[in-house]
């Protein structure tokens, strides 16, 4: 125990403690959030204190936000230097046909990809109006646009683009997490296909937005993750056996197939403790990258071409199938159709659209059947089977092992597909639609975000995510052959302990690691470059005597679980050699200094040689000492010496020696060129400043509404009976003509005004009506203040009169006591013996007047009808009640009542001679800031008086332990005094030990001494009235006034 006090007492421990204090604070404040990166829509999920898992709402109030955003030109054209509005989401989509050449949606799509991709191409063919180009640096996607921006502004990326979308919905989530909110942790999902490059797109992307990325996981194992939160899985050390289920996702752009295998196991916990923890492994992944909802919308935007390139009235105006398609405006309205009907008819069998003005201003109306729909998909239908069964053969399973299969996606509800997956899947028993088939992988992140935050303390799930493409390294020996090795699997578990590869090269060189994503691709990650290893072999053999064709270069790398990068965490260059190891002997000899074993003894007449000697200094005083015994016996120790080499020899031993030496390296990302850091910080100044732009636009539009709505408002109040009131004819008029002219110029000249502009006339009119608002709101509110002033300050006046009256009434008190003592300690005995004497009958009569004997007891109950109140004796022998302030505790608060009681009688003086037009003199804001310093003062004196309280308690429990003792001293004194007879006297000696008696004891003391008026007022004697009366019996000293001064915090504590 003191040991642990110690060490809470140590500057360290507190430092500690300090800095654990603060850390905890600042994460407690920080939130995190979880990003659900869809291809057609994008949902996020809170998570902070007082907001466990929230969706986070759109400006619309929308779970999802559409993921898209567009540059709405300026109707004046573009300007360099200017940015455009940007508008996001379903604000977007609905300037698409309008702006087809500025509007970005489902880009994800492309994310990542070079341009001549196949992917980027179909998507170029969705999008005609949509100018791709080619980024110089990267050689990935980029988009030109196309009347938002001047010719010379550069394309931008779909990083960019990207991290647009995402800096809107950071917006929303601090919006959710209140005023000075900052969201910057971040959890994003991506598909199982994603490769290395498309996994840093995305990173880039959230690094642009300001996010920084805790971790991305898997859409297929965000489901899982979520659906584990809220359910038990089998033990296996209790021989369970682990569930596996499929997570079938079909969304906007691609269809995928996750085997999941859920257990749950029994682990060590803190101490002694044992812990169950649930696990979720990926076993396997399948996906088609191309089969999503846009495939099935292109079907019908498709059809919907051919048929109105049919339609007679397109066959008059010469209209072709090809030329629609080329048509910017036209695909995106046929597109955004195409959508709804995909929807209508997936619970209906018939739906239908109709476009006025499609093409060449020739209308069209168009009709499809579920039927003729899911004809045109047959050839989709077929492919959701093979990326389940890619899925299973990844996992080593059949469909006979599934426990169930779990839909996730808006494109998984189309009638066709859930027919599909029956027929894959032998019938409709393992089809389960129990997770939210929209918002269960946000959520799955939004827990994984939580869980790896420090600030969270979560249900322990641990994951394990699949690798899902397989990976490898190549090199060159010192000798140039080229070396192709495979590290990994697709189901190789992200994070799992490092693997340790050997290599014979012996200079300096360079390993590519790579990533396997098509049967014949081998995508670079990155390159491991050695820094120093040919020094390091020639360290190696010149000092440790190594082989350098034993040497052998270990290197330790493994898959990052955050985002599947390699990860290589040392390299080293090992070399074993052979090592003598000291036998049993040689260690006794030098143990007791005799030296090496080749030491020969010393001749007459020789001397030490220091440099040659390799004992101690203790072993070599021990040599000298001995050299006379060593000369007279020099043959004996001749042959006793070689004795001890042929001895020393056979213990002598041989064992093997590691020599380890760290290596230097560097590893760099290859494959798709990096931005270089001034690159990187050009984009992110390009977005700043169109962000700056937008906020810019923003304030000049509240600017401008906020001026359309006063001239409104001033219409009005020029008619309002208390403005008239209040204001001159004068007024009224300039405010009138001002009004007028602004709205002429608001909406003339005024259209395209900067906010400076907009502001200063909005200042002209506020300068004339808010004077006379402000008149009339200071005459509705002066007089109920002015009353509440006044009644504070009459207040304040009764307190501090009735506090200066107790302070008075004390000290005269104090007063008379000081006289009376000075005149009985002349007529008293200075006796200080420790005998107890007769108490004089002044002190009798003086300070426990109406204590008597039982016979005088009993005759004044006989004789009188009326007893005094014990209290008022009490009050007349010890005086008032000591007051909790001194004097100078006032000065201040009747300074500040004077003052105030002064300004209020001037100002109300002044108030009276204005009238209803003139400003006041007398001002709420003046009012209401004296009625607060008046309370402000009373509440400083009310707390002065409970501190000066306090100090008077600390002293009463200072002395209450000196006084337990006093009192029982007393008490056995008082019945010895009654066995013998004599009356028993209470002694209070202040002068003896400097201790009065303690609240209790007096309590005690009074309890009694009312029980006895009782007694004698019902006209029977209490039992043991005698020893009653006895006890208060005291002799008071020469220390008297004193013994009252030190009396006075019972007192105070008695009356509060």
């Amino acid at each position: 125990m003191a040991r642990a006090a110690r060490l809470l007492r140590s500057p360290l421990s507190l430092l500690l403690s300090a800095v654990f204090l603060f850390s905890t604070h600042v994460f407690a404040v920080s939130a995190v959030l979880g990003i659900d990166l869809g291809t057609e829509y994008i949902k996020a999920a809170l998570v902070k204190p007082g907001i466990p898992l929230e969706i986070v709402l759109t400006k619309d109030s929308r779970r999802k936000e559409t993921s898209a955003v567009a540059f709405k030109p300026s109707p004046n054209g573009p300007k360099p230097g200017s940015y455009p509005e940007r508008a996001y989401g379903s604000d977007a989509m609905a300037l698409a046909p309008r702006f087809p050449g500025d509007v970005y949606p489902n880009i994800k799509a492309v994310l990542g990809l070079p341009a001549d991709s196949a992917e980027v191409k179909e998507y170029a063919a969705r999008h005609p109006a949509l100018r791709v180009e080619t980024n110089k640096l990267r050689g990935t996607a980029a988009f030109k646009s196309a009347s938002a921006f001047t010719t010379e502004e550069e394309a931008w990326m779909v990083e960019e683009l990207l991290a647009m979308e995402l800096q809107s919905i950071r917006g929303n989530a601090e919006a959710l997490a209140g005023p000075a909110s900052s969201v910057r942790s971040v959890v994003i999902t991506v598909p199982p296909f994603y490769t290395i490059e498309e996994k840093r797109a995305v990173t880039l992307a959230a690094d642009l937005a300001g996010f920084k990325v805790l971790s991305l996981i898997s859409d297929g194992l965000a489901v899982g993750l979520n659906y584990a939160t809220s359910r038990q899985f089998p033990n296996l050390n209790e021989g369970g056996k682990p569930e596996h289920h499929m997570i079938f996702d079909m969304g906007a752009g691609s269809t995928k197939a996750t085997i999941l295998k859920f257990q749950s196991r029994t682990v060590k916990d803190i101490g002694k403790f044992n812990k169950t923890v649930q696990e979720v492994q990926v076993l396997g992944s399948g996906w088609d990258r191309t089969l999503g909802g846009d495939a099935l919308n292109s079907l019908i935007v498709d059809d919907m071409v051919v048929k109105f390139a049919d339609s007679p009235k397109a066959k008059k105006a010469s209209v072709a199938a090809e030329s629609v398609k080329a048509h910017g405006r036209a695909i995106a309205s046929l597109t955004k159709e195409a959508e709804r009907l995909r929807h209508v008819l997936s619970a209906n069998q018939l739906s239908q659209a109709s476009f006025e003005g499609l093409y060449d201003d020739v209308d069209f109306r168009y009709k499809i059947t579920r039927a003729d729909f899911e004809e045109m998909a047959l050839g989709h239908a077929e492919r959701v089977g093979a990326a389940i069964q890619n899925a299973l053969d990844m996992a080593g399973l059949t469909i006979k092992d599934l426990d169930s299969v779990i839909l996730h996606g808006g494109a998984s509800r189309t009638p066709f597909v859930q027919k599909e997956l029956e027929k894959v899947l032998g019938s409709a028993d393992k089809i389960r639609t129990n997770v939210n088939s929209d918002e269960a992988a946000v959520f799955g992140a939004g827990f994984r975000a939580a869980e790896i935050s420090p600030s969270f303390r979560v249900k322990e799930i641990r994951v394990s995510e699949g690798a899902a493409y397989p990976a490898g390294f190549k090199w060159k020996t010192d000798e140039g052959k080229p070396k192709h090795q495979k590290l990994w699997t697709a189901t190789s578990h992200l994070g799992a302990p490092a693997k340790e590869i050997t290599f014979s090269n012996r200079e300096d060189f360079s390993v590519e690691f790579y990533q396997l994503t098509a049967p014949d691709v081998e995508a670079s990650t990155k390159v491991l470059t050695t820094k120093n290893l040919t020094a390091t072999v020639e360290e190696l053999a010149d000092k440790y005597k190594c082989e350098k064709t034993d040497m052998r270069l270990k290197v330790s790398v493994r898959l990052l679980s955050e985002n599947g990068e390699v990860d290589v965490t040392k390299a080293t260059l090992e070399c074993e050699t052979d090592e003598t190891e000291k036998g049993f002997v040689d260690g006794v000899k030098n143990l007791f200094g005799f030296g090496k074993k080749d030491q020969q003894p010393l001749k007459d007449g020789e001397e030490a040689d220091p440099s040659s000697s390799s004992t101690t200094a203790e072993s070599s005083t021990k040599t000298t000492k001995t050299k006379k015994a060593a000369a007279s016996n020099s043959s004996a120790s001749a042959a006793s010496a070689a004795a001890s080499e042929s001895a020393d020899a056979k213990a002598a031993t041989k064992k093997k020696q590691l020599i380890v030496i760290p290596i230097e390296f560097v590893v760099e990302k290859s494959g798709v060129p990096q931005l270089p850091k001034e690159d990187l910080l050009a984009l992110k100044d390009r977005i700043k400043a169109f962000e700056a732009s937008d906020r810019s636009r923003r304030l000049r539009e509240e600017t401008l509404n906020q001026l359309e709505s006063f001239t409104y408002k001033v219409r009005d109040l020029i008619e309002n009976e208390a403005f008239i009131g209040a204001s001159t004819e004068e007024e009224r008029t300039t405010l009138e003509k001002k009004t007028n002219e602004a709205s002429d110029w608001l909406y003339g000249e005024g259209a395209d005004a900067t906010r400076e502009e907009l502001k200063s006339r909005l200042k002209e009119l506020q300068d004339i009506v808010v004077p006379v608002q402000t008149r009339i709101e200071e005459a509705a509110k002066r007089p109920e203040l002015v009353k509440g002033l006044k009644e504070a300050l009459n207040t304040t006046k009764t307190f501090l009169a009735d506090i200066k009256g107790k302070i008075a009434e004390h000290e005269a008190f104090q007063s008379s006591q000081a006289i009376a003592s000075s005149a009985s300690s002349t007529s008293t005995n200075t006796d200080t013996t420790t005998e107890t004497a007769a108490p004089s009958p002044s002190t009798t009569e003086g300070a426990f007047e109406g204590l008597e004997d039982d016979e005088s007891a009993s005759k004044k109950s006989t004789t009188t009808t009326k007893t005094a109140d014990p209290m008022d004796d009490l009050v007349k022998e010890r005086g008032p009640v000591p007051p909790l302030y001194k004097a100078e505790d006032l000065v201040e608060s009747e300074e500040l009542y004077e003052s105030i009681l002064i300004w209020l009688e001037e100002k109300l003086v002044a108030q009276e001679k204005l009238g209803a037009t003139d400003d006041p003199v007398l001002r709420v804001k003046d009012l209401t800031a004296k009625r607060d310093k008046l309370d402000k003062a009373g509440m400083d004196l009310a707390m002065k008086g409970v501190r000066n309280f306090e100090k008077s308690k600390k002293s009463e429990s200072s002395s209450s332990s000196s006084s337990k003792k006093a009192k029982k001293t007393a008490t056995a004194s008082g019945k010895a005094a009654k066995k013998s007879g004599k009356p028993k006297q209470i002694r209070l000696e202040p002068g003896k030990d400097g201790k009065m008696p303690s609240e209790e004891e007096i309590n005690e003391m009074l309890k009694e001494f009312m029980a006895e008026q009782d007694a004698n007022t019902a006209g029977t004697p209490p039992p043991n009235v005698e020893e009653k009366v006895e006890e208060e019996q005291v002799k008071v000293k020469a220390e008297e006034p004193r013994v009252e001064e030190e009396e006075q915090p019972q007192r105070k504590h008695e009356e509060l």
